[in-house]
C-alpha cells in the first residue's frame, strides 16, 4: 500500500506543514507546482529530499489560485487547463531531473480534484495533458470518478486513492470541506481508518455506512493539524498490520 501526502505547499517565506518530517514517513509525495501553492525554491527542496529518501514525486497540479490555495472552483477553457497542467508538470520534472529522477504520477489538487471527478471537460483536459506529456504517468484520483473513467479510456494507469484524514458520505464521496466534520483530526482514529482501508478495503462513512474502498494509495494532508503525528501512527499501524508503505509508481 502506498502512503502519500501533499507537500511543498509553502510559498516564499511562508511555510505550511513539515515537509522534512513527512518525507521520512511516506512513500509518495504530491508536490505543489507553483499554481495553488509552492515556488521554485520549495519544489527544489522537496525534490531533493524525496530523491535522498527514495520517495516517489508526483505533480500535484492545481488552479492558478495562490490566494485561495486552489480550493475555489474556476471555470477553465479546455485548452487553457490542458496547457497549464503541462506547464506545472514540466516545472516540477525539471527539479526532479537535477537528482536523476522524474515525476512519477499526477494528482489534481483541491477544487480541481473535485471538479475533475464530475466535470468531463476539466477531466479531459487533465487526461490530454498527461497523454501529451508522458503517457506512462499514472493518475492518482478517487475511484469511479469521471477523471478515472476518462483516464482509463485513454489507456492511462489509474491509481485509486483513499483519504485517512477525511470523512466520507455514504455514496463514497468526501464530506465537503465547508462542513465542520470534513476532517478527521484524531491521529489514532486516522491510523485505524488507514489500516481498515489497507486490510479490509472498506471505510466507514459519517452515518456508519460501510463503503467499499478498493484503493492502492492512502492520502494524508500535509496541512492537517498534527499531520506528522498522524503519519507516524499510520505508518506504524500499517507495518503492524503487515502492510509495508511502498510507492505505487
Amino acid at each position: 500500500m502506498d502512503l502519500n501526502a501533499d507537500l511543498g505547499e509553502g510559498f516564499g517565506s511562508w511555510r505550511l506543514g513539515d515537509d522534512h518530517a513527512l518525507l521520512d514517513l511516506i512513500s509518495s509525495a504530491n508536490v505543489a507546482c507553483g499554481f495553488h501553492a509552492g515556488d521554485a525554491a520549495t519544489m527544489h527542496r522537496v525534490c531533493a529530499g524525496a530523491a535522498e529518501r527514495g520517495v516517489a514525486v508526483g505533480a500535484q497540479v492545481g488552479y492558478r489560485d495562490l490566494a485561495g490555495f486552489g480550493r475555489r472552483h474556476i471555470a477553465y477553457d479546455f485548452a487553457e487547463l490542458r496547457d497549464e497542467t503541462i506547464y506545472q508538470l514540466g516545472a516540477l520534472d525539471a527539479f526532479c531531473r537535477l537528482y536523476r529522477t522524474r515525476v512519477r504520477y499526477l494528482k489534481p489538487h483541491g477544487a480541481l480534484y473535485h471538479a475533475a471527478a464530475r466535470d468531463e471537460s476539466q477531466a479531459a483536459a487533465l487526461v490530454a495533458a498527461i497523454s501529451g506529456y508522458d503517457h506512462e504517468l499514472p493518475v492518482l484520483c478517487q475511484p469511479g470518478t469521471v477523471l478515472a473513467q476518462l483516464a482509463a479510456g485513454a489507456g492511462l494507469r489509474v491509481v485509486a486513492e483513499g483519504f485517512a484524514d477525511r470523512n466520507y458520505l455514504p455514496n463514497g464521496t468526501l464530506v465537503p470541506r465547508s462542513s465542520p466534520d470534513a476532517l478527521v483530526t484524531d491521529p489514532e482514529q486516522v491510523a485505524v481508518r488507514a489500516v481498515r482501508m489497507a486490510v479490509e478495503r472498506t471505510l466507514v462513512a459519517v452515518d456508519g455506512t460501510v463503503v467499499p474502498a478498493p484503493v492502492e494509495s492512502i492520502c494524508l494532508h500535509g496541512d492537517t493539524p498534527g499531520a506528522v503525528r498522524c503519519a507516524e501512527l499510520v505508518r506504524a499501524a500499517l507495518i503492524d498490520a503487515g502492510v509495508t508503505p511502498t510507492p505505487f509508481a
